[in-house]
Parts: structure tokens; sequence; C-alpha cells
């Protein structure tokens, strides 16, 4: 069994050999708290109610169901979960949105990116309306240069179908890109594809502790690889 590979303080990056920071949004920006409560925690709760059903009966239902379009486009979009459900989950979204906010160093770090130049790209899995909603809460759009979600994209990311398509998209050098992520899978495909740099976002959650990758260099904090 792999351990967990320890984080090192600090990560020496070239930065004069990068010219693309790629980012995920959900878990590496943005709290992931929002979306655990959101799909493990609210959400079997309206379900429960609607059906009557207990709460460990009808989460137990969602988690079946998130299972089996895990790693298709259906797994993320909030229209098709809305009918499967018979809930407006957009509706719930905005409801909640006091939930969303960037993890602590997020907005330092998208600072320092743009005093060093970078062209900035947020790659997320997330559903055209769920972005909307969170842009719109937190302002994230306007500290990056693109937003580009999946269903633009037309696979999810931890799909190897995704990157070349994904290049194409935005016209990034892979070479000289770097990516961080907290799901593996996506690091996976993004490394399979030729991404130069590649990092582990190992907190992703404001409400749980780090978990640092056994595959790849994990980061914790933003600052373990921006200029000392």
């Amino acid at each position: 069994m792999l351990s967990h590979r320890s984080e090192a303080p600090h990560q020496s990056v070239d930065w004069s050999r990068i010219d693309d920071v790629l980012l995920d949004m959900d878990g590496t920006l943005l709290d992931r708290h929002f979306d655990n409560f959101f799909f493990e925690e609210e959400l079997p709760r309206r379900y429960a109610a609607k059906h009557a059903l207990t709460f460990e009966a009808a989460r137990d239902r969602l988690m079946a169901m998130y299972r089996s379009v895990e790693g298709e486009l259906a797994w993320t979009d909030l229209h098709y979960w809305s009918e499967r459900v018979d809930i407006d989950v957009v509706a719930m979204h905005r409801e909640l949105d006091h939930m969303i906010g960037f993890l602590p160093d997020a907005e330092e770090f998208l600072s320092s990116l743009r005093r060093l130049g970078k062209r900035v790209t947020i790659l997320t899995n997330a559903h055209r309306a769920g972005v909307d909603v969170k842009t719109a809460k937190t302002g994230l759009d306007r500290h990056v240069d693109r937003i580009v979600d999946a269903f633009e994209v037309g696979w999810l990311k931890m799909r190897s179908e995704y990157w070349p398509t994904c290049r194409q998209l935005v016209g990034f050098d892979p070479a000289r890109a770097l990516y961080i992520d907290d799901d593996e899978q996506c690091l996976a495909a993004a490394e399979d594809f030729g991404i130069g740099r590649i990092f582990h976002r190992s907190r992703s959650s404001s409400q749980a502790s780090a978990v640092p990758s056994a595959r790849f260099t994990s980061i914790e904090h933003f600052h373990a690889i921006l200029p000392g």
C-alpha cells in the first residue's frame, strides 16, 4: 500500500518556464465544504422529505445515483439532477449561496499570479449554472482570464478525451503549463497528456483536514509554490 507523500514546506517552481496556470475551481480555489454539504447532507434531507424516506435511505439512494453516472457529464449536470430528483437544485444553489466562498489563501494566490504576469484559466467539471451562482457570489471570474466548464469541452477532466479539446479551446502549451487540482483522477489524466507541472491541493475543504496524495506532489497552501 502506498503511503502518503509528506508535504514539503516549499516546492521550487521556475516561473519563467510557466505561461499558463490551470486551476480547478471547487476544492482548489473555492471551499468544497459547500458542495459536500449540498450533495451529501442538504439534498438528501430534502429528497427524504419529498419521498417519505429516512435521511439514511435517501442519502444511500442518492449516492447510488451519483455513482451510476460518475465520470460522465451527467455527474455534474445540475439540470439533469433537477429532473432526476424532482427538486430544483439550481434554485437550491442560490438559496444556499451564503455558504459559497474562497478557501483561505485563494484570493491572495490569484493576485500573486497576476503580479507574475501569468494567464490564469479555471478548468472545472462544474455545470455552467453552478459556475454562474458561484461567480456571482465570489467574483471569482474577475480574478482570472477565463473559466472553462466541462460542458464547453464535452468531457470531464478525468477523461483522456478532455485534454486535447481543452488545449484547442484555451491554446496553452502543455510543457509550459502548471495545473492544480484536488482530484487525483483529473491530475492523472493531465499528467498522461503531458502537462508540465502538476500539484495536488491537499486541503479542499475548510472543515476537513489535509489529505496529501500518494502519487502527486501535494500542497496545502499556495504559498508553497510562490517565489520566496
